[in-house]
């Protein structure tokens, strides 16, 4: 088993600052700063520069790095195949996942709150951002198992479909455009609102006008938003702008006629949310009981 100490210093070399270490374990930064001077002389050296209000690993904190990674994951199988060997062995688990704002907010809770009820010892910490960014989390080993939109064809990455999801055109219901069919080339000429670069909903709006010769740039966009939920409450009110969302996000709205689909002739916006792992992980038994849990979820609804 890591320390404690080490397990600190873990959490501020991922996230390179001592209050965000701090707030992730819920304990002071003053609490984080003591551990890792422990360490530090325990070592006899450095492990974080400090430069103003930012914070650098050292070499020695490089390489300190480094190899608690490692004997996290040798931790992590050896737990696994303990619980193999002695169905009474069942050490509490806490999973580090990360999510596409989507995903996040509208196919993970059912999920999660199915699986803790199931598994009472585990812990779980969900990291919610655009897809992007939980690529770069994973591959920075602040999570361990992603779902994202898309397939980024990241080579150090394993990509595991869970589902295909639709991304629809809304409008307000006083906006002119509800119950219209338009042409792509519409598009050309209509206020909209789109998400940020970045959003696995932009990059499928982005590809799939590509492929009918319209460029993004091209299109008259009145406001980009960050979030799913930012870009919803926005069009529900704004009755000039129409906007791309997930079917998934907008299914109340869609039902209480707050918001009216657009039809789009010849615009197909379909995408795959896929798990997302570094190669070489995919066995790590919570995780991968994790993943197989998910997709079982979602097949039974099928």
């Amino acid at each position: 088993m890591l320390s404690h100490p080490h397990e600190v210093f873990l959490e501020v070399a991922q996230r390179l600052s001592f209050t965000k270490a701090g707030q992730a374990l819920f304990i002071s930064q003053s609490a984080v700063s003591k551990q890792v001077k422990a360490l530090e002389e325990h070592y006899q050296t450095g492990l974080f520069e400090r430069l103003g209000g930012s914070v650098l690993l050292t070499p020695a904190g490089q390489k300190l790095y480094q190899k608690l990674l490692q004997a996290k994951q040798l931790q992590q199988e050896l737990q696994q195949e303990m619980s193999e060997l002695s169905p009474g062995f069942a050490p509490a688990v806490h999973l580090f996942i990360g999510a596409s704002t989507t995903i996040s907010l509208y196919v993970l809770p059912p999920v999660v709150a199915a699986y803790l009820q199931q598994h009472p010892q585990h812990q779980l910490s969900l990291k919610n951002r655009n897809s992007d960014n939980i690529l770069q989390a994973l591959l920075e080993h602040e999570i361990e198992l992603g779902i994202i939109e898309g397939i980024h064809k990241v080579s150090r990455v394993t990509y595991t479909p869970l589902l295909t999801d639709e991304v629809i055109a809304v409008c307000a219901a006083a906006n002119p455009l509800a119950g219209r069919e338009l042409a792509t080339a519409d598009l050309l000429s209509i206020p909209l609102a789109l998400r940020e670069t970045g959003s696995g909903t932009l990059a499928v709006l982005e590809e799939a006008l590509a492929a009918q010769g319209i460029k993004l740039a091209a299109l008259p966009v009145r406001v980009r938003l960050g979030g799913t939920e930012a870009l919803k409450n926005f069009v529900r009110i704004e009755t000039t702008c129409l906007a791309f969302l997930p079917r998934q996000a907008v299914l109340k709205e869609l039902a209480t006629g707050e918001l009216k689909e657009v039809k789009i002739k010849d615009l197909s916006l379909f995408r795959q949310f896929n798990f997302i792992q570094r190669k070489g992980t995919e066995n790590n038994g919570p995780y991968r009981d994790f993943l197989r849990f998910t997709q079982r979820y979602y097949s039974q609804k099928e």
